[in-house]
């Protein structure tokens, strides 16, 4: 391991003489554990701009962040004149658990160290120090406005993942600004944001030169109870740090057993997933989609007839092919790009990293086209997959209505029976319904895909006061391609399945 920086250094000297403010461990000396002291040499590395760390809820981030803002405050840490901390978070309330921290840690100083300092309660929230120089820690939320003109030395932008989109960025932004000023430092903490849209997730997985990444996320798609993959995500709780493995564990069953928004809420707060939290709006919870995964030797055969969904990007969007076999609930799908620009410059723009790349070497994604995914062309490869079987029925949307027959047409479908469906409230809300009905009753079955994975992590939905619920490609975070063609290839399988046979009356005389 290198050899920590002069001002890591101080900071491990100094936050072992802390007294820990509240829980479990209240009165006892802070102890550090090896993730935390990792943290430090990373975050406080030379040459080290911002530090970024990710972890499940309960591991002491923010206490750990709030120890590190006291010793800059005291000089104890990179000391300079007249010091400025700043608290960022969300909203005032959410800044100040951090601030309640650097309280805590003061009333557990020595009496006569209490005294250089003053605190401020009212409108604003603030500690002042005129020793070593002179200090000040404030709490701001998001609103850039509020913090131009600042020259922080230190500032910690608490549960990152959490802010407003506009107004986080714009703070964000002015923060790193002002620290540029004084060679000042951040430190960006929070649990997994939902998406990988998210700006704190860019960090993680770009982060700029000069950025320090500490990130404890699990692999995904295993079960809420694996006790490695939650250790991972809570490694303090084999240092008794934060909550314990037993509860974790228990929480997680009784997550499980819920379901819902509490099962996406404990793998997105728990165990530092990027799922959405709340479900309210989402068309399958990431554990309700990963429960129609099966491996190869599970995946039910091609029989019967097949139903073939497809939706038509434009020259930026994906199109995607759903291939769903009703009798025995075998579903495919693929996804396709235009060659320019290439996948690796299109991951980096979606704020999706490698992911594109990675669907292309696992066979799930492929380009085509040089701006845009000739139709035709797509249409006749899809089929081509079907290994000569004539697809039952092809289902569109019915606003690309002339696309698709001249593409049925040049590829030789113009016999295959196609239905025009739209994604507006009355077919869609049907359609949407279809697909979570044959989901939930484990008549839709997929080989683990990375293209339907993140598609429907990123599938938002808007709910009307009925309770019905129809995709919105505008909300949604993501490429929702894959599941649009997914919805429209089950439902219209359910439909033909469940369709009344009809045979022959019989006449009977009374």
């Amino acid at each position: 391991m290198d050899r920590a920086s002069k001002e890591a250094s101080a900071a491990l000297r100094f936050l072992p003489k802390l007294v820990v403010p509240e829980g479990r461990l209240a009165g006892k000396r802070v102890k550090l554990a090896k993730y935390q002291k990792q943290f430090v040499r990373g975050a406080f590395a030379k040459g080290i701009e911002a530090g970024c760390l990710s972890i499940g809820r309960g591991n002491a981030k923010t206490s750990l962040s709030a120890g590190l803002a006291l010793g800059h405050l005291m000089g104890e840490i990179a000391p300079q004149p007249k010091r400025e901390i700043i608290f960022a978070a969300r909203n005032r309330d959410q800044a100040k658990t951090a601030f309640g921290f650097l309280l805590g840690f003061i009333e557990g100083l020595p009496e006569d160290d209490q005294e250089q300092f003053t605190i401020r309660r009212g409108s604003k929230l603030e500690v002042e120090t005129s020793e070593n120089g002179g200090g000040l820690a404030r709490v701001i939320a998001a609103d850039g406005k509020s913090i131009l003109g600042g020259a922080p030395t230190l500032a910690i932008l608490d549960e990152r993942a959490a802010w407003e989109r506009e107004k986080g960025d714009a703070l964000e932004n002015a923060i790193l600004s002002g620290l540029g000023k004084r060679d000042g430092r951040a430190l960006i903490i929070s649990t997994s944001a939902p998406d990988d849209a998210n700006t704190f997730s860019r960090w993680l997985d770009e982060p700029p030169p000069g950025t320090y990444v500490q990130e404890h996320r699990p692999d995904q798609g295993l079960p809420p109870d694996d006790l490695a993959s939650l250790l991972i995500a809570n490694p303090g709780a084999s240092e008794g740090i934060g909550p314990s493995a037993e509860w974790l564990v228990a929480q997680a069953r009784r997550a499980i057993a819920r379901g819902g928004s509490a099962l996406s809420s404990f793998r997105n707060l728990n165990r530092n997933e990027r799922v959405a939290s709340d479900d309210r709006s989402v068309l399958l919870t990431v554990d309700e989609w990963l429960s129609c995964e099966v491996s190869p030797d599970d995946l039910p055969p091609r029989d019967g007839p097949v139903v073939l969904g497809v939706d038509l990007g434009g020259s930026r969007s994906m199109s995607a092919a759903s291939m769903y076999w009703p009798e025995t609930g075998r579903l495919e799908c693929v996804g396709a790009f235009p060659c320019n620009p290439g996948l690796a410059d299109r991951g980096q723009a979606d704020g999706v990293s490698g992911r594109y790349v990675e669907m292309s070497d696992r066979g799930e994604l492929v380009t085509m086209g040089d701006a845009t995914v000739p139709v035709a062309r797509f249409m006749a490869d899809v089929v081509t997959k079907l290994d000569g079987q004539a697809p039952a029925a092809i289902v569109g949307d019915r606003f690309r209505h002339a696309e698709f027959v001249e593409a049925l047409r040049d590829a030789g479908l113009e016999r295959v029976p196609f239905i025009w469906r739209g994604f507006g409230w009355k077919d869609g809300s049907e359609d949407c319904e279809r697909l979570r009905r044959a989901v939930f009753e484990g008549e839709v079955k997929a080989m683990p895909s990375l293209l339907l994975r993140s598609a429907f992590s990123d599938a938002i939905t808007l709910v009307d006061p009925a309770g019905n619920h129809k995709l919105a490609a505008g909300r949604s975070t993501g490429r929702i391609d894959p599941v649009a063609a997914t919805v429209l290839a089950v439902a219209q399988g359910v439909r033909m399945r469940r369709a009344p046979s009809h045979k022959s009356g019989r006449l009977a005389w009374g």
